[in-house]
């Protein structure tokens, strides 16, 4: 009797702290939250789920083991949420984590059982370890449309485009860079599509490594793409750069759509481009080929008597002086002059004197050459048969 006695009292201390490691059912739960969806969701659309923990004991470390999430690409919305909240009016401390998955495949698929392994406290103030699990969710998912070009879902899109200077008002041979920032809700950068390619009839666009950052919040990843071109007009006017678009799936409308960044004209500040140096007029222009032969043919029969009766050689002053439209410095100077290229005009002019020395009538028009290029507001010199 007396051994009995002795035994039972050494086994109060173990009976006493087995009794205070005991853990109710609620005591600690862990659960896995599917956020509500308007829709059963499609392939590599995200679906936010909450891995959610209710303790009522004192938990001194912890520990949050996943499931390898087999057919789900994921990421973790920002750190693990730890609070005190009364249920029931006892005091609870509450726990969630936030995470996006992305399912890679459609059918049924199941979120294994996460696993939180705590370490509680027992009345005597001693830790012990216990491990708490969820129970596995099953989700459906249904296959994404057939025929995209680029699968792209996407809860919110954002597009805004962006100019280094005023693309309209350039200084002559300068160039400008343009910047398209793609923003977008609920994606992984890969999602994105890629940076596609600008193009322009007449202007030169050299393409810039694009970038992709992602940032996290509570709604979901947010990534943001920037697609850089350099662009230059190739003439001396202005270029216009086509539109450019690609497709999207708005998850929260249920809908597809197209996002379109339209087209941009890129062109000289017109108080500094190249001016044009003449306006043709439309009805003239048709009548001087016709004018031009006539001339022509008359000065050749002319030249020809005048040269036969005097003997005399001609030099060659003298015969581009009678008949202009044989110089083609001065023919140089007419297209120059009728196509509204300034600089190539006065390059023209400026041949003309280098030859023929200080003519009054060149130099005035050199003058108002150059007040078209460096004074805009200047009356301009229109081309004519007479020089």
């Amino acid at each position: 009797m007396r051994w009995m006695i002795c035994a039972i009292l050494a086994l109060l201390p173990a009976f006493a702290m087995a009794q205070s490691r005991t853990v109710l059912p609620d005591e600690v739960a862990l659960r896995v939250e599917v956020e509500h969806m308007a829709a059963t969701p499609m392939e590599r659309e995200m679906i936010i789920i909450r891995i959610q923990g209710t303790y009522r004991r004192h938990v001194t470390r912890e520990a949050l083991q996943q499931p390898d999430l087999s057919g789900f690409n994921w990421s973790q919305l920002g750190p693990d949420r730890w609070w005190e909240e009364r249920i029931g009016g006892r005091m609870y401390k509450r726990f969630e984590r936030k995470m996006a998955l992305y399912p890679d495949t459609a059918g049924s698929l199941t979120v294994g059982a996460f696993t939180h392994n705590l370490t509680l406290t027992d009345e005597s103030d001693n830790w012990f370890e216990y491990p708490v699990s969820s129970e596995p969710v099953t989700i459906e998912v249904a296959p994404a449309p057939q025929g995209e070009d680029w699968w792209f879902p996407v809860r919110r899109l954002r597009i805004s485009d962006k100019w280094s200077n005023a693309p309209d008002q350039l200084e002559p041979g300068e160039g400008v860079l343009r910047i398209v920032q793609i923003e977008a809700l609920g994606v992984t950068p890969e999602m994105i599509p890629p940076m596609p390619d600008l193009t322009s009839p007449s202007a030169m666009i050299f393409a810039h490594p694009e970038k992709r950052l992602v940032d996290l919040s509570p709604e979901g990843p947010v990534t943001r793409a920037f697609w850089r071109w350099t662009i230059r007009p190739t003439n001396d006017t202005s270029a216009i750069v086509e539109p450019i678009s690609f497709a999207y799936f708005d998850t929260t409308e249920r809908t597809h759509r197209e996002a379109v960044i339209t087209a941009q004209r890129v062109a000289y500040n017109a108080g500094s481009a190249p001016a044009a140096a003449v306006a043709m007029d439309p009805a003239r222009q048709a009548r001087l080929p016709g004018r031009w032969a006539l001339v022509l043919g008359l000065c050749v029969f002319v030249g020809g008597v005048v040269y036969g009766i005097s003997g005399r050689r001609f030099s060659r002053a003298q015969v581009y002086g009678c008949f202009p439209i044989l110089d083609r410095l001065r023919l140089r100077m007419w297209r120059a002059a009728r196509s509204g290229d300034a600089r190539a005009q006065r390059r023209a002019i400026a041949a003309l004197l280098q030859r023929d020395g200080a003519d009054p009538v060149l130099l005035e028009r050199l003058q108002q050459v150059d007040r078209v290029i460096f004074a805009p507001k200047a009356p301009l010199w229109r081309a004519d048969t007479n020089g």
